[in-house]
């Protein structure tokens, strides 16, 4: 009989987030999947489960050849376990490709549900979450981080995104210049963990408040959907162009970050690149 692959959130920071039925997949399942074994097995031994099954390390360098493994041995009839180092496995965390194969093999695919940075952020924001978007960890620099910084600038939803402390302060002066100073932002710390700190306010008031501190710990940061604007015209989409033009990015890049800002079509902005 074939097995199954079981996909476990594990606590973002107290550990009293790890339910039951959590504790119950881990201490059954024939092995376990980690991206950090060391991590998983101190989680084992705070939380006191036993008995503990093998380990098996899947992290991003490795996991396409660890996923055939596994899907072999589910096929066997194992139970495998998948867990990150914190939260929901494959949410900018390894797993998706894993997940992927064990699909394609036609093995049963179980979820147990818990801890999520994403939606702990998104429901303490007070932002309207019927529509978001999630953009996990923003590109490190150049016309990648440019594109996505301008887009969240110009999207109408409720924007999550992760980062870190190393680079928090200039992803929030990237937003601030992209998205002007008044458009609300909440900064999430250290969610569930002893330190944890929700700021909220304009993004131009972060930089600057005295209660925001020192960088430390992981961030979460949810930014306020843009107001709807009125359809735009040709003149303005073509100095939005030649302003990106000027900069060195292609007409491609150019046409695809003007068509994402304005919510126009992309055919009709890069025809107009193409006018120049």
């Amino acid at each position: 009989m074939s097995g199954v692959l079981v996909v476990v959130a594990t606590p973002i920071g107290n550990l009293d987030e790890l339910s039951p039925r959590a504790r119950a997949a881990l201490v059954d399942a024939d092995v376990v999947a980690c991206e950090d074994t060391r991590r998983t097995g101190r989680l084992f031994d705070l939380c006191g489960l036993a008995p503990r099954p093998p380990f098996v390390s899947l992290h991003e360098h490795n996991e396409a050849e660890r996923a055939s493994d596994l899907v072999d041995r589910c096929r066997a009839g194992s139970t495998v376990a998948l867990v990150s180092d914190a939260g929901m496995p494959t949410i900018s965390d390894p797993g998706a490709r894993l997940v992927e194969q064990m699909h394609e093999a036609g093995i049963t695919i179980s979820v147990v549900s818990g801890p999520s940075a994403v939606v702990s952020a998104l429901a303490v924001s007070g932002f309207v979450a019927d529509r978001f978007v999630f953009e996990g960890f923003l590109p490190r620099k150049g016309a990648a981080r440019q594109q996505v910084v301008e887009s969240i600038a110009a999207d109408t939803r409720t924007v999550v995104l992760y980062e870190s402390p190393h680079r928090i302060e200039s992803t929030m002066r990237d937003l601030t210049e992209a998205c002007e100073d008044e458009r609300l932002c909440v900064v999430v710390r250290e969610l569930s963990k002893l330190h944890e700190q929700i700021w909220r306010g304009p993004l131009g008031d972060y930089q600057s408040d005295p209660a925001v501190g020192s960088p430390r710990g992981e961030y979460v940061v949810v930014v306020e959907g843009a107001p709807q604007k009125a359809p735009a015209g040709d003149d303005e989409l073509r100095a939005a162009l030649v302003e990106l033009l000027d900069d060195g990015l292609t007409k491609r890049d150019a046409s695809a970050l003007v068509s994402r800002r304005f919510g126009v079509s992309k055919r009709r902005v890069y025809e107009m690149a193409n006018e120049k």
